[in-house]
């Protein structure tokens, strides 16, 4: 292939990309303006100037607008696996290092416009249905990266259950009012203890 053809398929790629980010901005502030169930997918396609054929080839379901934010981190921990001594070692370090930055996927960012997405999020009964799908596909892409055997699927579902649970709990302290200063601490310390309680059942792992 020539290096005008790669950087042809390089533009496209990018171009589809801010389409998809564009159109998933729009969706949200609507969302977050008036209500997810309040807003429409003409109104969406309207405010991004797209036709609905198009819209919904790009976001098969309205739902897949809003969980777009978050695809990147779909196959995040089976990348995340390889790239320490071990599996467990990887992944606690790098939830410890999320903790430390302030990354939305742990729940422990107070900035007003991820608390906004985290609560309309949390806050649809829909979302939340698909935010499952999202999980369980992630999931699968871990116990992938483990294995594939059963061993790999019972491992992946209790790494992915400590993560949500961990990142819950801090969302749910955030959002109540209390400052990420003060619940970092016990954020880092419930991540470090949860991590060794995985490595003593998971020590094949470890």
């Amino acid at each position: 292939m020539g290096e005008t053809e790669s950087a042809g398929i390089g533009l496209r790629e990018r171009k589809r990309q801010r389409m998809y980010r564009d159109v998933s901005d729009i969706a949200v502030r609507l969302f977050l303006e008036k209500g997810f169930d309040a807003v429409s997918v003409a109104e969406i396609a309207a405010a991004a100037e797209i036709s609905k054929p198009t819209l919904f080839r790009y976001f098969p379901a309205k739902e897949d607008l809003v969980l777009h934010r978050i695809a990147d981190h779909e196959t995040e921990a089976a990348r995340v696996v390889a790239e320490g001594p071990t599996p467990l070692a990887a992944l606690r370090r790098h939830f410890l290092d999320g903790l430390e930055r302030g990354d939305p996927v742990t729940g422990l960012n107070d900035h007003p416009d991820v608390l906004a997405f985290h609560g309309l999020l949390y806050g649809t009964p829909s979302l939340v249905a698909r935010a499952h799908t999202f999980a369980e596909r992630s999931e699968a892409a871990l116990a992938e990266a483990l294995g594939g055997d059963l061993d790999a699927r019972l491992a992946a579902g209790q790494i992915t259950a400590v993560r949500r649970i961990l990142a819950m709990d801090n969302w749910r302290r955030i959002a109540a009012g209390e400052r990420v200063a003060d619940v970092r601490g016990e954020a880092m310390a419930a991540a470090e203890r949860a991590f060794e309680r995985l490595a003593l059942g998971l020590s094949h792992l470890a």
